[in-house]
């Protein structure tokens, strides 16, 4: 399954609503390109492919919604950052 297809159900956002998420497949930051989400309710980003201190990190999302990354994922997205 690929990252889009991850948030295509409503999920639990930081805001505490059950949202569906808008997938924005490339945007910048200063260091390079991600795939990020926003809650369509508190316009929160969530940076999903790699940890960048420019939108919050994706594990805030993961600790209410425990099922939505596999192990790997999870440490897929940690061992992938941009230097601080």
């Amino acid at each position: 399954m690929n990252i889009s297809e991850k948030f295509q159900n409503k999920l639990h956002c930081v805001c505490d609503n059950n949202v569906l998420f808008e997938v924005i497949n490339e945007i910048e930051c200063d260091f390079g390109v991600h795939t990020v989400i926003q809650c369509t309710n508190c316009q929160e980003l969530f940076s999903v492919n790699k940890k960048c201190s420019a939108f919050k990190n994706i594990f805030e999302l993961l600790k209410i919604n425990t099922k939505l990354y596999s192990k790997k994922e999870k440490f897929d997205y940690l061992s992938n950052f941009h230097p601080f």
